[in-house]
Order: structure tokens, then sequence, then C-alpha cells
């Protein structure tokens, strides 16, 4: 091999070595928001236990709820009410509602994002329609609940939380998905 084979394929196997370590940083980047509340994301699914619950009545927390819809995406997405007022440690429930006003069937998902970052660790969501993809056909509307907890060990200097939705069509994905799926069953 020439001088300039080599350099092209040294080149090459760099060019996928970055294309592949690029790829794995989007899980890697995932988990590490998870588990440190970093870039405000909120965890998974909290198991509460009402019998060992004690609430903080002794302070109230502002919990404020943002909806934004994706480019594309043309739902219809509103928090029932703008934000509650909650004891550090009590469940609360709140509504939101999605409305697809288009003439056919799309999938959504909701990502979740809470300001400030510190707060994130200890806000805790029992039951949450960002947990799984909603599909919603011609004109069907849905009010999906979502339950949460703010831990009384959220630190004290910390009055107000913003939770904030972005709403994706994931139509695509989720078809290619279902096409996966389908073919590995056969």
């Amino acid at each position: 091999m020439s001088g300039h084979g080599r350099t092209v394929a040294k080149l090459a196997a760099m060019v996928v070595g970055m294309f592949g370590f690029g790829f794995a940083l989007v899980p890697l980047y995932d988990v590490l928001c998870e588990l440190t509340g970093l870039g405000g994301r909120t965890g998974g699914p909290y198991e509460y236990d009402a019998a060992s619950a004690i609430p903080d009545r002794s302070r109230l927390v502002k919990v404020n709820f943002i909806t934004n819809t994706n480019a594309g995406m043309t739902w219809e997405f509103r928090a029932e009410t703008g934000g509650v007022t909650v004891h550090p440690g009590e469940l609360t429930e709140v509504s939101f509602y999605v409305r697809n006003p288009t003439n056919r069937t799309i999938v959504g998902q909701a990502v979740p994002s809470l300001v400030p970052q510190s707060a994130a660790a200890h806000f805790h969501k029992t039951e949450c329609f960002c947990f799984e993809r909603q599909t919603l056909g011609p004109g069907e509307s849905l009010k999906m609940p979502m339950r949460f907890i703010v831990g009384p060990e959220l630190p004290a200097n910390v009055q107000s939380i913003s939770l904030s939705y972005a709403l994706f069509d994931v139509t695509e994905l989720a078809a290619g998905a279902a096409a996966n799926d389908s073919g590995q069953r056969i």
C-alpha cells in the first residue's frame, strides 16, 4: 500500500471511530443526566409509600407547568393548570390535555425538563404520560394524569420549581420500531 493509501485508510478509520464515539455519547449522556439530575431531567417512575410519607407542612413549594410542541408536532398540548402549591412530601396529581387536530394518527412523546437543576433529584413522578409514547387518531383527545412528590429533602432555598414538557412527533420512529419488532418475531 502506498503512503497515500495508508493515510486514506487511517483517516477513514478515524472518521468511523469518531462517528461511533459520537453515537455512544447520547446514551451515556442520558444515563449521566438521569443519575445526577444534570440538564434538569427527571427520573423514571418513583415508588411512593403512603404509610411512610411525612409531608413537611411547615413549608410550601410552587410547581409551575410549561408545555410546548416541537417543530412539526401539530397536537394541541397544555397543562390543565399553570401550577400548584404543594407541601414537600405530599403526593399531588395534575392533568395535561392533548388533542390531535389532524386527519392522521400521530404518536407523541413528551420529554420533561426541570429547573432549577438542583431540584431535579428531589422531584419524583409516580405516574406520568412521559413514561410512554401516546398515540392519538384523527381528532382524538386525551386527558393525561401526572402524579408527583417534591421530596422533603429539597433544599430550603428552593421555593419554586418549573417543570417543562416538550412534545415530539415520533410517528416515524414508532413505525420503524414496530417494523423491526414484527420482523424479529418471524
